[in-house]
């Protein structure tokens, strides 16, 4: 899968983007008008301290038709999609969680409640087998992505707080391809360079402050690697007092 994704990457580009822990969010008025944005988003930042801003307009990230499906409600299944950036990345992998399932389907403001988070078929990845060497891409991963995420106890205390672990990004339906494919992902074509897969840096824009490289042998690796590691558990829901 690596090799047919490689020829991707020359056709993708994109700017450095801030880390920030906060991101927009549309939704249609027949979602928000139900008053179920109100009772999810605030949750969501008190457990993870990333603020979400609902908007009419041009947003990161969007409720909708296209994307991920994260909740239903009767025969209408309910979409996440988004630029794919840090924020946005762990707000699909909270609602994907068990906390947050069981926060979607506490929303019952006439004592029945309105979505349903569970979507075991509507979400089914098909996997691909794993063959990287697991020990090399432990230490790739320490090397190359610790600097920003949480890989293991190693580095717990260095990472950015605002980027996803490791162990939490192993809990998305689609963590396998998500890791396959990062260095076409958000912010990463800004200072990633694969070994004859991506181009150079283009002469006239800044050299990244510090480029990571690595090879497609290594992204197997890394693979493998994120294949043992048991997905994060987000925490106990919120209980009223």
């Amino acid at each position: 899968m690596l090799k047919q994704i490689a020829v991707m990457a020359g056709l993708l580009a994109s700017p450095v983007s801030a880390q920030d822990k906060a991101f927009t969010l549309q939704a249609p008025a027949s979602l928000s008008e139900t008053g179920f944005l109100k009772h999810l988003l605030p949750r969501f930042s008190l457990k993870t301290g990333i603020r979400i801003t609902p908007v009419t307009g041009t947003a990161d990230a969007a409720f909708g038709t296209t994307g991920t499906p994260v909740f239903k409600a009767g025969e209408t299944l309910w979409h996440l999609s988004g630029t794919g950036g840090d924020a946005v990345d762990t707000f699909e992998a909270w609602l994907l969680s068990d906390i947050g399932k069981r926060t979607i389907e506490a929303f019952a403001p006439q004592g029945t409640p309105l979505f349903s988070a569970q979507l075991s078929d509507a979400t089914t990845v098909e996997p691909v087998a794993i063959t990287g060497d697991a020990a090399l891409g432990e230490a790739v991963s320490l090397k190359r992505c610790g600097r920003c995420h949480v890989i293991n106890d190693t580095n717990r205390m260095k990472a950015i707080g605002s980027t996803p672990s490791f162990a939490l990004m192993r809990g998305f339906p689609d963590w396998q391809e998500r890791f396959e494919t990062f260095f076409l992902r958000k912010p990463h074509p800004a200072f990633t360079q694969v070994a004859e897969v991506t181009e150079d840096f283009a002469d006239n824009l800044p050299s990244p402050i510090a480029p990571i490289e690595v090879t497609l042998e290594e992204i197997a690796a890394i693979v493998g690697f994120v294949a043992l590691i048991s997905p994060a558990d987000l925490g106990a829901p919120l209980q009223s007092q």
